[in-house]
């Protein structure tokens, strides 16, 4: 992409833009452990890139096009062993299909296929899964918390950090950190 201009593209986009901006300076610059959190630190740069393609004047720059061809099951796995071996901090599409091996069109085609789902929900998920074992595992007697362990693991928004516990777990997050 490249940028046309330096205002958003419309009123509606301009609020967009300084909400998001608010949001990160609000929420997250706010908190110091969630500033300094490598996790969350990528995923609001990834919220960044994508609220100024949103909300900017921008026209796509032409890239040679090929198809995602057939993808073995074989680079899924090495991508979700990277996802993985990195949960504690923010891994693009990019980096982990340099990791596979193929393309970021090509793994996210992969994953559709060989496992029903995108990188980044792979990815989410697994987040998820180790949130819930440090809150089986956690002490509330001796400081752990919903939040601090839902931030641990990147996920910034406790609402939807409890929705998407529930739905994964069937019950709530603050059930399993009482034990």
């Amino acid at each position: 992409m490249r940028f046309e201009g330096v205002r958003p593209v419309s009123a509606g986009l301009q609020r967009h833009w300084l909400g998001t901006l608010a949001y990160v300076r609000q929420v997250v610059l706010a908190d110091v452990d969630l500033a300094t959190n490598p996790l969350i630190v990528g995923q609001v740069r990834h919220l960044l890139a994508a609220a100024a393609l949103a909300d900017f004047p921008s026209i796509p720059v032409p890239l040679q096009r090929r198809g995602p061809g057939v993808v073995a099951p074989s680079v899924v796995r090495r991508a979700m062993d990277h996802v993985e071996a990195h949960l504690d901090r923010y891994v693009s599409l990019a980096e982990l299909a340099e990791a596979a091996g193929v393309s970021p069109r090509g793994l996210q085609y992969a994953f559709r296929r060989h496992q029903g789902t995108t990188p980044a929900r792979f990815a989410r998920r697994a987040r998820l899964d180790r949130a819930h074992r440090d809150l089986r595992d956690g002490d509330p007697t001796a400081g752990d918390t919903v939040a601090a362990i839902a931030a641990r693991w990147g996920f910034v928004d406790a609402k939807r950090f409890a929705t998407d516990y529930r739905a994964a777990y069937g019950q709530p997050p603050s059930r399993t950190l009482r034990g």
